[in-house]
Parts: structure tokens; C-alpha cells; sequence
């Protein structure tokens, strides 16, 4: 078993954080983190992702709008840190993306460290600046807001 650093959070606490399950679930540890400041996580691909069955089965590449997802994932567990208060019964939903590049394609076994970075917020708004990293290099960048919004299956 894995030990467990301060500023770290593990599988089982960030499927506290998320509605998120499989096969949707794009986050698997987070490194460290500081409220409203930033995230710093992981997401390994593997091979038996569901999405490389069609994505593409002889050149299996992860979609770009899937390392978008990790980063909003990401940014959202931050957000759940930052304010766990006021986020019970209440999810928090990706509500668009700015200026957004990718500039390295991701393979299986290929590990993405993915950063967010806090921008600012208005009542139940949040924009955040991201980036998923592939061995220090820039796989996916851009700015992303969402919105902390009562659940209405409750």
C-alpha cells in the first residue's frame, strides 16, 4: 500500500470529491494542492481505456477533449477543497474553455501530470487556468470555467 502525503489525495477520497465513476472518472491521485491556489494531479492512461477501442484502434491516441475532462476534474476537486462547505449537494459542472492548444498527442502508458491553477471567482462561477504535462512538456493548455450548481436529482 501506498503511503499517503500530506497535501496528497488518493482514489478512494477523490471518489468522495466527484460524482465521477468508471469509465469517466480521469483523475487517479492528486500530488498536492492548496485552496485556492492550485492542483497538481495525475491521470495514467492505460491501454484498456474504453475510448482507444474506437479512438483509434490502430493508432490509439487519447482525445483531446478527454485530457480537457482530466483537467476539469482536476480543477474540481481543488474547488471541493477550497470551499467544502458550501459544496454539499451541489455539483460543480464544466461551463466552457478559452484559448485552449494541444500540442503533444498522448499515448497509452504515457503519464499526465495535470495542473491547475486558480484565477478567480464570482458567486458560483470559477475560472482556472490548466495544463496537462507529458515529462515536463505541454500536452493540452488552456483556461477553463465552471459553475457550482445545486443538484437536481436531490
Amino acid at each position: 500500500m501506498l503511503e499517503k502525503v500530506p497535501g496528497e489525495i488518493v482514489s478512494k477520497d477523490i471518489l468522495e470529491l466527484l460524482p465521477h465513476r468508471y469509465p469517466f472518472l480521469l483523475v487517479d491521485r492528486v500530488l498536492e494542492y492548496e485552496p485556492f491556489k492550485y492542483i497538481k494531479a495525475i491521470k495514467c492512461v492505460s491501454i484498456n481505456e474504453p475510448f482507444f477501442q474506437g479512438h483509434f484502434p490502430s493508432y490509439p491516441v487519447m482525445p483531446g477533449v478527454l485530457i480537457l475532462e482530466s483537467l476539469a476534474q482536476a480543477g474540481g476537486i481543488l474547488v471541493m477543497k477550497s470551499i467544502p462547505e458550501e459544496v454539499e449537494d451541489k455539483i460543480f459542472l464544466f461551463t466552457g474553455m478559452e484559448k485552449v492548444r494541444f500540442r503533444k498527442s498522448v499515448f497509452p502508458g504515457d503519464t499526465l501530470t495535470l495542473e491547475v491553477h486558480y484565477e478567480k471567482h464570482k458567486l458560483n462561477l470559477w475560472k482556472m487556468r490548466a495544463q496537462a504535462l507529458l515529462k515536463q512538456e505541454v500536452a493540452a493548455q488552456g483556461i477553463l470555467s465552471a459553475a457550482i450548481v445545486p443538484r437536481e436529482d436531490r
